[in-house]
């Protein structure tokens, strides 16, 4: 059965997705059928094909009227600021990948499931009346046939728990504290401008910004036997893409070097096998760009 996919925002992330349907082999398995973007249609095809990240998309994109056509395939496009008056329903959606950023806590998200779609992803971390919080990989397994609104957390957290449940099952995890050295996101500016966060209202391109982050905590959510025990915080760089997540911990037994860099490779060969790999060259941040793994673990 193909699943029938909309996308709700078509920003950094929603494109992402589209990308990562078109180019990862599962257009049998699944087929997105509509986007919902407040912005001109034109725009959003011209920034599909031509990505400053990951390059020119691999295949066709052309509007016609109400659509967008990618690879042949005729994907509805909208513009609707409310959720709940999408033609979900109609179009048989069955699960709404939310990738806004505002619509983050399941009452908010649920505007979705009144258009008439099953069930929706949000591709953030989500409020706490979310019925899951999963990162693949590590904790799939709570999901439940009744669930309708779950959220797949940041990027940071899907990089973080596959290593963190790896460690914690091995030489157990005492206490950690995460430092994520971060490429800039579209909530910081080009120039400095008027923001909340001070370090935020500076130019992301010139400095090294301090910000919080709550990955680390949120490993909690995904892995409850770490609920509380990891802390963190962020420094954003001025780099495009690709992040690095650096973890300090005290195990609850002793280790070694080479005993945690076989129990990844372990791992990345097994049950991990696509969302977590390891690497043995001396690459760089860019040499990792448009990998569709989750983690990376540099031994």
């Amino acid at each position: 059965m193909t699943i029938r996919v909309a996308i709700n925002g078509y920003g950094r992330i929603g494109r992402n997705v589209l990308r990562a349907h078109y180019e990862g082999g599962k257009r049998h398995d699944l087929q997105i059928v509509a986007i919902n973007d407040l912005g001109d249609p034109n725009t959003n095809a011209h920034l599909t094909r031509h990505d400053t990240a990951h390059g020119k998309f691999p295949g066709t994109v052309a509007v016609e009227g109400d659509n967008m056509v990618v690879n042949g395939d005729r994907i509805r496009v909208f513009a609707n600021r409310n959720p709940a008056e999408l033609p979900w329903g109609e179009l048989g959606v069955d699960v709404v990948m939310e990738c806004t950023g505002f619509f983050t806590s399941k009452e908010k998200a649920a505007a979705h499931l009144k258009g008439g779609a099953k069930k929706v992803i949000i591709s953030a971390p989500g409020g706490k009346d979310v019925d899951a919080t999963v990162v693949f990989g590590v904790n799939q397994s709570v999901l439940k046939a009744g669930h309708t609104v779950i959220s797949n957390a940041s990027c940071t957290t899907n990089c973080l728990a596959p290593v963190a449940k790896v460690l914690h099952e091995k030489v157990g995890i005492e206490s950690g504290l995460m430092t994520t050295i971060h490429a800039y996101t579209n909530d910081q500016v080009l120039t400095d401008v008027y923001h909340e966060d001070l370090r935020r209202a500076r130019s992301a391109t010139m400095s090294m910004i301090p910000t919080k982050t709550g990955a680390a905590a949120a490993v909690g959510l995904v892995l409850p036997e770490l609920n509380g025990k990891l802390d963190g915080f962020a420094m954003r760089v001025p780099t495009i893409n690709v992040s690095v997540v650096d973890l300090s911990f005290v195990a609850k037994k002793a280790t070694s070097v080479d005993e945690i860099n076989a129990m990844m490779k372990q791992a990345a060969e097994g049950e991990l096998k696509g969302v977590l790999g390891v690497n043995t060259d001396p690459l760089v941040s860019v040499d990792f760009n448009h990998d569709p793994r989750s983690s990376i673990f540099d031994a």
